[in-house]
Formats: C-alpha cells, structure tokens, sequence
C-alpha cells in the first residue's frame, strides 16, 4: 500500500504545536511551525529547519535554506557552552520527526 500524506489538506492544525523526540534517556521538545506547504522546526525559539513530505519518494525530506525564509525568528545557532543537547537534523530525524507531525495531524489530542 502506498502511503500519500497530504500536509495540512484536510486537516484543522494550522496553529504552532509542540512534539517529543527521543535521544535515549534525553527527550527534546520541538515547536512545529506549519506553513501552506512545509513544516519549521523550531528548538529554543531559532528556525532549526524545514521539512517537507514528497509525494514522488514517499518520505519526509530536509528542505534547503534557500527554500525558506526564517520569518520572525531566528535561525538557531548551537552554543557550544549551552546545556541543550546538540540537535542535527540528519535523514533519520526528519523522518521521526515527519513521523510525529504526521501522529499530531491524524490525532490532534495525542501526546
């Protein structure tokens, strides 16, 4: 079976929402900033990134800057001398976080 998920077409999240990503006994809470098309992720009030679902590949992938604007906030910086855990978002987080906006959209009082 094929899997098409249409972003935001259908569905009533068009407000900011917070999701959970799990580093082993870490856990990071992200904002996810949802646009017409795409999604930002937002860790510690900077635009970490962009993602987006492709239909063509079937799967969440990464968006470029250039794709994007940060809008009013900024883009986040790692601080080397914070107590935030370092968040990269690789193929493998995009698409567990792809994963969880996908839950929050299907389900909108799930945790």
């Amino acid at each position: 079976m094929t899997k098409h998920f249409k972003p935001l077409q259908g569905y009533a999240i068009m407000e900011p929402f917070n999701i959970k990503v799990g580093f082993g006994e870490n856990e990071v809470t992200l904002t996810i900033l949802p646009t017409e098309n795409f999604y930002k992720v937002v860790y510690y009030g900077g635009i970490l990134g962009a993602i987006k679902y492709e239909n063509d590949t079937d799967g969440w992938e990464l968006m470029s800057r250039e794709e994007y604007t940060a809008g009013d906030l900024p883009f986040y910086t790692q601080e080397l001398n914070s107590d935030r855990l370092e968040f990269v978002l690789d193929d493998n987080m995009v698409d567990h976080i792809g994963e969880e906006i996908e839950n929050k959209l299907y389900d909108p009082e799930a945790e």
